[in-house]
């Protein structure tokens, strides 16, 4: 949320919503920042245009990438280059693993905007990123790569087990 967004607690917005509303459009990014009581999280208020825009411009940016990257494979080693700069973390991904990632990204940004859902695209980021916190402990690495037994499935916590 950007530091200029309009900011109002979740009482005011039910208590004077004339004034809200007023505050709501008066805000340069039409945007309202809601501001909820303990761990409640703030909420984001903004009028049914800006959402749109918004969406257009992701979905925009969106396709121009994945055109990009489908068109020549010079483009997609370009932007395995340049992942360090938007995920400093993929610095710690081998190589082919960094590349699996963008490929991975792609599709997924696809898919997700095919559907206008963008949880799908962060978990998939957060899924890679623990990838490479295990590429960054050498110790957490060299466990993991040891053969072992498969003791099977894991219960869920709090489930009885046999």
């Amino acid at each position: 949320m950007p530091a200029a967004a309009s900011e109002i607690n979740f009482s005011d917005l039910s208590n004077k919503p004339a004034d809200s509303v007023r505050k709501l459009q008066e805000s340069p990014n039409q945007t309202l920042l809601v501001h909820r009581r303990g761990d409640e999280e703030d909420l984001v208020l903004t009028t049914v245009s800006r959402a749109e825009e918004v969406r257009e411009v992701v979905s925009t940016t969106t396709t121009l990438f994945i055109a990009l990257m489908q068109q020549h494979a010079d483009v997609r080693e370009l932007v395995t280059d340049v992942m360090p700069r938007a995920f400093p973390w993929v610095r710690f991904l081998p190589r082919e693993d960094m590349q699996a990632f963008a490929v991975e990204l792609v599709e997924t940004l696809e898919a997700a905007n095919s559907l206008g859902a963008p949880a799908p695209v962060t978990r998939l980021i957060a899924e890679w990123q623990h990838t490479a916190e295990v590429y960054a402990d050498p110790r957490l690495l060299d466990i993991l790569r040891q053969s072992g037994e498969d003791l099977g499935d894991v219960p869920a916590p709090g489930a009885a087990t046999a």
